[in-house]
């Protein structure tokens, strides 16, 4: 393909929504192979990798967000499905949940609290404005939870968005050597630590490295963190005395 044909190739792909859908594929699947060519560490995760490709890309390219969203908008799209999909291995796990209620409720509430009240003390600590506090306060939660609790509470959206991604990140690269040390062989209580704390990032790491056990209650973690959390957050946040 000569510089002219390339060139009329660009200008039809640019002008058609669907560049994104494939790009954001192709970051992926690089990012994927990536991963697994340094040996699948959590250190380099696939998604925070492809992040990286696709906001590279899209400076490369001077492609404004609303632009590459019209075409990503069909993956966008299979993150309900997906999620709800999750509850087909917590269904095949439920006697085990249903004898774990109660312990797991306490775990979820007391991990909500553990890192809310630590975000938050930090960042008095360290002098960060109130919306930056208010953006970090929901980022042990899923994206779209996050984003709606920090909207509700006076943070900003897109900010929590990002520091999501960043806690899910470093909460699978740091589980590993935790379960480790504290010599935790238990997938099920694997699978809710890392959704607990690292939400879907914690769950993709629990189905893929760990099994469907550890997905499972990574899925119920994620699910229940986020809904106790739409309810507890903002009353931690008057008792912080930031509403």
């Amino acid at each position: 393909m000569n510089l002219a044909e390339f060139d009329q190739l660009w200008v039809y792909l640019s002008g058609n929504p669907l560049l994104s859908l494939l790009v954001t594929l192709l970051a992926f699947m690089l990012a994927v192979r990536i991963n697994k060519g340094l040996g699948g560490t959590a250190l380099v995760h696939p998604v925070t990798l492809s992040i990286a490709m696709l906001i590279s890309f899209l400076l490369l390219v001077d492609m404004d967000y609303g632009t590459y969203f019209e075409g990503a908008q069909f993956i966008h799209f299979l993150l309900g499905p997906a999620t709800v999909a999750l509850a087909i291995p917590l269904y095949d796990h439920r006697e085990r949940v249903r004898r774990l209620l109660w312990p797991l409720l306490a775990a979820c509430i007391l991990g909500i609290l553990t890192a809310v009240s630590s975000t938050l003390g930090l960042a008095l600590l360290l002098g960060a404005q109130v919306e930056t506090m208010l953006s970090l306060a929901p980022r042990s939660v899923t994206s779209p939870i996050a984003m709606g609790i920090a909207e509700q509470i006076g943070g900003i959206p897109s900010l929590a968005a990002g520091l999501v991604l960043l806690t899910g990140s470093i909460g699978c690269a740091l589980a590993p050597g935790i379960f480790h040390l504290l010599k935790i062989d238990d997938p099920a209580v694997k699978g809710f630590a890392l959704g607990l704390t690292a939400h879907g990032f914690g769950t993709a790491h629990a189905f893929a490295k760990i099994g469907a056990v550890a997905g499972a209650f990574s899925g119920l973690a994620m699910g229940l963190t986020g809904l106790v959390t739409a309810f507890l957050l903002p009353l931690l946040v008057r008792m912080f005395g930031l509403g």
